[in-house]
């Protein structure tokens, strides 16, 4: 909203009607992705302390309702893109739905399951999670991408995929004994928290410098100023992620079981830094937003 908004417009035809139907499509999407990624993950899952809630609500749900409510949530998804298209007569957000579905799919399920290889697990979920959805909602509003909003597309992507990396090392022991060829896996613990903490740091300068480029052309540049929030957050979350490659290098020195449960249990804070990230950038986008309206 914040990056394609442009003035005036329509505020419910223009705005608030397409971003209803733009959201509710994505929401189902992320729905069902994560559902299926649960489904094909169940066996691997069960073996992991900290997801033994998932797993036992998983049992408790049974793998047939499950299907079901996927294939319920693809459909409901399907009408309201379908319905997004036909509003704004934009055929190219059918086939970018229809490309968020699919890579959804094949990212955890068999035969293909690319999370299991670690190149193409890494650009599935750039897409998925930051290209496809941010450049989605934007061509709604917008047909025009200016250069504020491709860097901070491209920090944005590279931030999701930085935060992601903790999620991986914290699957990192069952990963490895189950043969699955992550990112991390291939590139070991201490490696895999240096690349976590080279593409927060990037991904932050260009979020950054996004926000600032945009911002300066509106009547409120001096907003920038409320980029030290965001500044905060990652070095927060840039602490976290130096204390889970010294823990990398204790384990390689010293090989102790307590060490490897200080980095799953590290690791498993994840949700919380993801949280925190996007809050910072959310904040961003409402300040840009009130830039641009003011």
């Amino acid at each position: 909203l914040a990056w394609g908004l442009t003035l005036p417009v329509d505020v419910f035809w223009g705005v608030a009607l397409p971003l209803i139907l733009a959201f509710a499509a994505l929401s189902f999407v992320g729905a069902f992705a994560a559902h299926i990624n649960t489904y094909a993950d169940y066996e691997l899952d069960q073996k992991d302390d900290t997801k033994k809630k998932l797993t036992a609500a998983m049992s408790q749900l049974g793998k047939g309702k499950l299907k079901t409510a996927m294939i319920i949530e693809v459909a409901i998804s399907l009408m309201f893109i379908l319905a997004l298209s036909f509003l704004q007569a934009k055929p190219v957000l059918l086939l970018m739905w229809m490309a968020a579905v699919f890579l959804a799919f094949v990212y955890s399920a068999k035969p293909l399951r690319l999370k299991s290889h670690s190149f193409f697990a890494v650009l599935t979920l750039l897409t998925v999670l930051s290209v496809l959805p941010v450049t989605f909602v934007t061509y709604v509003l917008t047909s025009r991408f200016d250069l504020a909003f491709l860097l901070f597309l491209a920090g944005q992507a590279l931030t999701v995929y930085g935060v992601i990396v903790p999620a991986e090392i914290r699957d990192y022991f069952g990963d490895k004994a189950a043969g699955a060829n992550t990112m991390t896996v291939r590139l070991g613990l201490i490696k895999a928290s240096v690349l976590g903490l080279g593409l927060l740091s990037i991904g932050a300068v260009l979020c950054g410098v996004g926000f600032v480029l945009k911002l300066a052309s509106t009547n409120l540049p001096f907003l920038s100023g409320f980029l030290i929030v965001m500044t905060v957050g990652y070095l927060f979350i840039l602490s976290k992620y130096a204390r889970l490659y010294r823990l990398s290098k204790q384990l390689q020195k010293k090989g102790e079981d307590s060490i490897e449960q200080n980095i799953v249990h590290l690791a498993a804070e994840n949700p919380k830094w993801i949280t925190i990230v996007t809050q910072t950038i959310v904040l961003m986008s409402i300040i840009l937003l009130i830039a641009k309206i003011i």
